[in-house]
């Protein structure tokens, strides 16, 4: 893992030095958001990619619309392994609109055959940004070990190459390792938000984003700081719902 923090240090000196002149995808300038709240732009969370990337981690696209006959769901992950310092982080995804399909969450070890765990979800009463508890299943990630997990509906149980399916892959970096090399964020404010996409860790990041937002649903601030995320790794559909129930006021 040395040669990994390596890359983190030099991609937060680099993103620290350019952080006061850079927005991304445009989050702070939507057109739904007021001029008076531009201001904010400098304090939204700048994600830094590990250096070294493994191309098409995210199973499933991006939203392609609410309206559409069909639910859809989207994992809010990058396109590449995403880091978590937890042994147990929260997985976030989101839901089009309610479902009358049976929802299932599987999660793999790379190095084993048969999943580590399968089992169904919940099924949500609303669309919006839904949280799997890792600790809450049992669940612990061994460090420097990728898994893949996925959500996914059943329109037809006896039919599940029709299944509807999102997901993305994670890996645990070591705890004291991590803290000799970078100020990784441990609490759940919105400077760890910022502290941990910068340094690169999605996971932690956006799990305490959400979980701040699922404190205070109609907080506006807390809906830019996760739509600009959001962007900066493709998911421009989920972050275009999110500023929209801004006014709204959905989750």
């Amino acid at each position: 893992m040395n040669k990994r923090h390596n890359h983190f240090v030099t991609g937060l000196t680099l993103a620290i030095g350019s952080l006061a002149f850079t927005t991304f995808g445009g989050a702070a300038e939507s057109p739904l958001a007021p001029q008076s709240e531009q201001h904010e732009a400098g304090q939204l969370p700048i994600y830094t990619p590990p250096k070294k990337l493994q191309p098409r981690a995210r199973v499933g696209g991006t939203l392609r619309g609410t309206d559409g006959a069909e639910v859809e769901i989207v994992a809010l992950v990058p396109d590449h392994v995403g880091l978590t310092v937890k042994q147990t982080p929260t997985l976030n995804w989101f839901l089009s609109k309610p479902t009358p399909h049976p929802l299932k969450f599987t999660i793999n070890d790379d190095r084993k055959v048969r999943p580590i765990y399968e089992g169904s979800l919940p099924t949500p009463t609303a669309a919006g940004v839904q949280s799997i508890d890792l600790k809450s299943l049992g669940l612990a990630l061994e460090p420097n070990v990728q898994y893949r997990w996925f959500v996914s509906a059943s329109p037809n149980p006896e039919s599940p190459s029709r299944d509807i399916v999102a997901g993305g892959m994670i890996e645990r970096c070591e705890f004291s390792e991590c803290l000799t090399v970078t100020s990784v964020n441990v609490t759940c404010d919105r400077e760890s938000v910022r502290t941990n996409a910068l340094i690169g860790f999605w996971y932690d990041a956006m799990g305490c984003v959400c979980s701040l937002i699922e404190k205070e649903p109609t907080d506006p601030s807390l809906r830019r700081l996760r739509a600009a995320l959001l962007r900066q790794v493709g998911l421009n559909g989920v972050a275009d719902w999110d500023l929209s129930s801004i006014y709204t006021k959905e989750r």
